[in-house]
């Protein structure tokens, strides 16, 4: 195989020639025949039974160059990338300018590579210094959550429903005197004031005595994620059968120990503080983080190739995907409901993937300005690590994996260039 490669008028971009030898070609029709033989069916030849040169005769002497095409360009095209270092960040844009059997196979590729970013000033970068205090009202607001945590229902016989109850109740929903799909339900849980319901629904749910009934009037948001009911005046047949409060535990030595290891509250509160400290503490160095890599892509030029965030915005879209199917949420039943399509959404993610691009081609750039490594020692401890966490501590394979160690290399050089850079900074 030959292969000429020619930068393009645009940034980042390059154009390979590439020439695959005739009797390579000719080899990959003859593949291709041999794959798709069973499905010839030719006069005067049993099924699949017609020698190649026949099949070309009947369907026309082009019927393979697809196909065989598809079969050498792939590795032709990683192979000539490999052989000159590229580093491809786009679909390749492909024209054939000559294909044939018995001839060489000649075809172009246009790709789009990786952009290398020329910093500005990125050491001794100037950032807000970030501090976070662990106040009484933190410690308070944490102890409010373990109230209600562990708070008990008491049933309410006595008096119709208030603010803040747990009322079980009946429901059917009709809109133009007729009931409505998802509109019924017997024996419902609903907090008065948690907002889950249409607005204006609960309010008049509060004054209800138990076994009492009435009709709600209210209106579906005009946002209303159904479009057959979103604007729309809906009236609500409501049964309550049952009223319950929620009643908190008293904060004392004694709910210490029922919530806690500890025997006081005083020890609680304390414990409380020391992990509220280390969060903070966690909160400081990621946003310290966050503010040098901001300030050095300000000071950086790049020109970013549209194939890389076309590739960074579907990555984005697929972990999306997958993590709203572990909900039982399939991607194009979400998008309906939003009534967008799949393309609208990746357009969404770009100013997000963009940073994100940003971000890892100023790190790339300060670990090489500054010769940042990753020594072996640092690259076994990380993969012990790893190996543990995934339970695979005896699993040579994963040890010894090439890919692993160099994604976890990687990994620990961007973690010494972000020390680097915090390391650097002046904190105003």
């Amino acid at each position: 195989m030959k292969c000429k490669v020619e930068k393009t008028e645009n940034a980042n971009e390059v154009k390979l020639e590439l020439t695959v030898e005739a009797s390579k070609f000719d080899e990959a029709m003859k593949k291709v025949y041999f794959k798709s033989a069973k499905y010839f069916n030719i006069p005067g030849f049993r099924k699949g039974k017609a020698p190649m040169n026949i099949v070309e005769k009947y369907y026309g002497k082009e019927i393979f160059y697809e196909d065989a095409f598809n079969e050498v360009a792939p590795d032709a095209m990683e192979e000539a990338v490999k052989e000159n270092n590229l580093e491809v960040v786009s679909r390749p844009d492909i024209e054939v300018t000559q294909i044939g059997k018995g001839q060489d196979l000649i075809f172009t590729a246009v790709m789009q590579t990786k952009p290398e970013a020329k910093l500005g000033k990125y050491k001794g970068i100037e950032i807000k210094k970030i501090e976070y205090n662990v106040t009484d009202e933190d410690i308070e607001h944490e102890l409010g959550h373990m109230q209600e945590h562990n708070a008990r229902m008491i049933t309410v016989e006595d008096r119709p429903v208030e603010s803040g109850d747990t009322a079980t109740i009946d429901f059917e929903g009709f809109v133009d005197g007729k009931a409505f799909e998802g509109g019924k339900a017997e024996g419902h849980e609903l907090t008065i004031g948690s907002n889950t319901f249409i607005p204006g629904f609960e309010d008049q749910i509060i004054g209800m005595k138990i076994d009492e009934e009435k009709d709600i009037n209210v209106k579906f948001p005009d946002e209303y994620f159904s479009k057959d009911l979103a604007g729309k005046d809906a009236t609500f047949k409501v049964k309550v059968h049952e009223i319950k409060r929620k009643e908190l535990p008293e904060l004392d030595d004694e709910f210490a120990k029922d919530v806690s290891e500890f025997d006081t509250l005083k020890e609680l509160k304390e414990d409380i503080k020391k992990k509220q400290e280390k969060q903070n503490k966690d909160k400081e160095k990621y946003e310290t983080e966050d503010a040098v890599i901001k300030a050095v892509v300000e000071n950086m030029e790049v020109d970013i190739p549209s194939g890389m965030i076309e590739t960074e915005t579907e990555n984005m879209l697929k972990d999306f995907e997958q993590r709203i199917s572990y909900q039982g949420i399939k991607l194009e039943q979400y998008l309906k409901m939003l009534g967008k399509t799949r393309d609208e959404m990746k357009k969404e993610y770009e100013p997000q993937a963009i940073e994100g691009i940003k971000s890892r081609l100023a790190l790339e750039a300060v670990i090489k300005a500054e010769k940042i490594e990753a020594t072996d020692e640092e690259v076994d401890e990380k993969l012990k690590e790893m190996a543990k966490n995934y339970g695979r501590e005896n699993d040579e394979s994963f040890m010894k994996n090439e890919n692993i160690r160099n994604y976890i290399k990687e990994g620990i050089k961007s973690e010494k260039a972000i020390e680097f850079l915090v390391k650097n900074a002046k904190k105003k």
